[in-house]
């Protein structure tokens, strides 16, 4: 098991260099991810500062040395896939190898891409997100790359550096069980970011969700099953109580959720400091 922090990157005391030390912190403490949010705007009635994520990543990437980050998740669809392989590249070196690509549709799809004159459609950003993803893998490789699809075309073009972590970045894959396409599309790549539709995430969810995976993949490679969630950081019996019956459903990676402290940095440094719950 993995243990990492979730927190959102807007409110009234965020900045990049706050969250560039929560995640210094954070690693000093025993986590092992640091993943902020990828957003335009959380909402249309949203009032408050708003972080771009790839400019904070970058400062924590240079204010950390062992800790994994990234977004939670990346909307491809609102993305020029070229320019995310530029970013994602970039950062996978900055950081020596400790990105990982989270993606997804992108949520609400009122105020992240209607709003803004895109395509709100959900079989819409699905497709670009699948091409997208064909475009990341084949631009990380470094080598003579063309593409041609519905969304995207791209002459033939090599892109350098190639990414730092070889055979590429890792690509975990957000979605609602129990909707099958996403976890069908996850199959594809190296980990699954459920969120249950209608209520909360059950150890049963996670073993059909792995099942279900695992009826859909073809690589051997190791595969991780990642949550969010809340642990009180005071109390290591409950906190086992609460992970324990997750991590017997294949859970690889748990979140610990900051979102009911972030607008307060004082109370998110209190919950990093508190460090991860241990359950073996």
């Amino acid at each position: 098991m993995h243990y990492g922090i979730y927190t959102p990157n807007y409110g009234a005391e965020m900045s990049a260099r706050a969250l560039a030390e929560l995640a210094r912190e954070a690693e000093e403490a025993g986590w092992e991810g640091f993943f902020i949010w990828d957003h335009i705007q959380v909402s249309k009635s949203l009032r408050a500062p708003v972080l771009d994520p790839w400019v904070t990543l970058a400062a924590i990437a240079v204010n950390t040395k062992r800790i994994r980050l990234g977004a939670a998740v990346t909307p491809v669809a609102r993305r020029r896939p070229w320019k995310l392989a530029r970013e994602t590249v970039t950062l996978d070196h900055l950081s020596q190898g400790r990105l990982i690509l989270a993606v997804g549709l992108g949520f609400p799809p009122d105020a992240e891409f209607a709003h803004f004159g895109e395509d709100p459609d959900a079989k819409v950003r699905a497709a670009k997100l699948d091409e997208g993803l064909d475009i990341l893998a084949g631009l990380w490789r470094g080598k003579p790359f063309t593409y041609h699809g519905q969304y995207y075309s791209i002459a033939k073009t090599v892109f350098l550096p190639r990414t730092f972590q070889s055979p590429r970045i890792p690509i975990w894959v957000g979605g609602f069980w129990p909707h099958k396409t996403p976890f069908r599309r996850a199959a594809r790549w190296d980990g699954a970011f459920p969120l249950k539709t209608g209520g909360a995430m059950k150890k049963r969810d996670l073993e059909d969700i792995r099942a279900y995976i695992q009826q859909h993949r073809t690589a051997t490679t190791p595969f991780d099953l990642v949550m969010i969630g809340y642990t009180p950081g005071n109390d290591a019996d409950k906190a086992r109580k609460i992970i324990a019956p997750y991590r017997a459903g294949g859970l690889t990676w748990w979140l610990e959720s900051l979102f009911q402290v972030h607008d307060s940095i004082a109370a998110m440094r209190r919950r990093i400091r508190q460090g991860p719950p241990q359950v073996e």
